[in-house]
């Protein structure tokens, strides 16, 4: 698995450099340089989430976890983690160490794909905050029916690839 994913970043990273290539108004220099300046605040935030991420490992209770969220939790994990996900707070440096602390812990594969989701598509925090007052509500609500059943579907189609892998 972790080959197919190098492999697809390699072939990726290859097919962009051609197309950047194949463009004469791209200075690559300018490219690299902007490139630099995005990842820089990256590289300074990272550790300390990763960190955090691990702290957090140590500090959740793994039989809890794996009784409500585990592998064997099936379609009620994925509708618990659903719901996490939407009233998940802040960013992905919140996010992203509170994942890892739960898979750490034993939260299945299915249930995180479904968490991550729901908290990139239904995060109640960020729907009040901006969507609702800049977007007006019928379209918030509107979003919000359409977009609640892809948690859950993101779930169990990771429950069906994960049965046709193994």
């Amino acid at each position: 698995m972790t080959v197919i994913a190098y492999g697809t970043i390699a072939l990726l990273l290859v097919l962009t450099a051609i197309a950047a290539h194949r463009r004469a108004d791209i200075h690559h220099a300018d490219v690299a340089t902007d490139a630099w300046i995005q990842l820089q605040p990256l590289l300074l935030r990272l550790p300390p989430a990763l960190l955090a991420g691990v702290f957090l490992a140590a500090l959740v209770p793994e039989q809890q976890v794996v009784a409500i969220l585990g592998e064997a939790s099936g379609l009620r994990g994925i509708l618990l983690a659903t719901l996490i996900g939407g009233l998940l707070p802040g960013g992905p440096m919140i996010a992203f160490p509170l994942g890892l602390a739960l898979l750490e812990a034993g939260m299945g594969v299915p249930q995180m794909v479904t968490l991550v989701t729901a908290w990139s598509v239904l995060a109640v925090h960020r729907l009040l905050v901006f969507e609702a007052p800049m977007m007006g509500w019928r379209f918030t609500g509107l979003r919000l029916l359409a977009s609640v059943p892809l948690a859950p579907a993101a779930g169990c189609l990771t429950l069906a690839i994960e049965a046709l892998i193994s």
